[in-house]
């Protein structure tokens, strides 16, 4: 936490805003941030918006099995992350992934699978929903937050600016009426909603 929010994060960005528009962490809620990912310091920049030091909680990410390889690999698994397998995923890193969740953790899932740069239109995958649906059979306080995040700079360069905007948390237990496209659509307009608010914000 120290080296990489006290040193690396000060000193790599210029401007830091975080928008929460008076947002407080729900009381006994079990937590999904669902944020955009736009760059690799996607992971830093939600750790210091919503990591420990803020809520008491850590963020532990959800990532790819190709990403946790080598020393990046090493250096994810020190931040809680965490890998899975997207085309099959195993019944062990669904277990452990709900477990994470009914214990109230932080959980951290990229709906759309992987870095999207530009900001690119894409189908969200349908991971985050299952994964929320089948946290619902151990607790019915499931919440989801869309998080929009921008850079002034595309990829962000140093002294460049990054901007976080939470949304209003989905309460998760008044959605499951929808099917998966259903909910990835209503789920990408909010993520989107938040993006254009931290876009407007580091001048893009």
């Amino acid at each position: 936490m120290f080296v990489t929010q006290d040193i690396v994060m000060r000193f790599f960005f210029s401007k830091k805003k975080i928008i929460n528009k008076n947002f407080s962490i729900p009381i006994n809620s079990s937590i999904i941030l669902a944020p955009t990912h736009r760059s690799r310091w996607d992971g830093l920049v939600l750790t210091m918006a919503m990591g420990r030091r803020v809520t008491r909680k850590d963020c532990r990410f959800m990532v790819t099995k190709s990403e946790m390889r080598g020393v990046q690999g090493w250096f994810l698994r020190r931040l809680g992350c965490f890998s899975i397998n997207q085309l099959s995923p195993s019944l062990t890193a669904l277990r452990y992934a709900i477990d994470l969740i009914e214990k109230g953790e932080q959980l951290v899932v990229f709906p759309e699978g992987k870095i999207n740069k530009y900001g690119k239109k894409l189908i969200l995958k349908e991971g985050l929903y299952r994964l929320a649906r089948l946290a619902t059979k151990k607790s019915d306080s499931i919440i989801i937050i869309p998080i929009g995040i921008a850079y002034s700079k595309v990829p962000p360069k140093f002294r460049s600016d990054f901007c976080l905007s939470l949304g209003q948390p989905i309460q998760m237990k008044d959605h499951l009426n929808l099917s998966i496209e259903e909910f990835n659509k209503f789920l990408n307009v909010k993520m989107i909603k938040e993006e254009e608010i931290a876009l407007k914000n580091v001048g893009r």
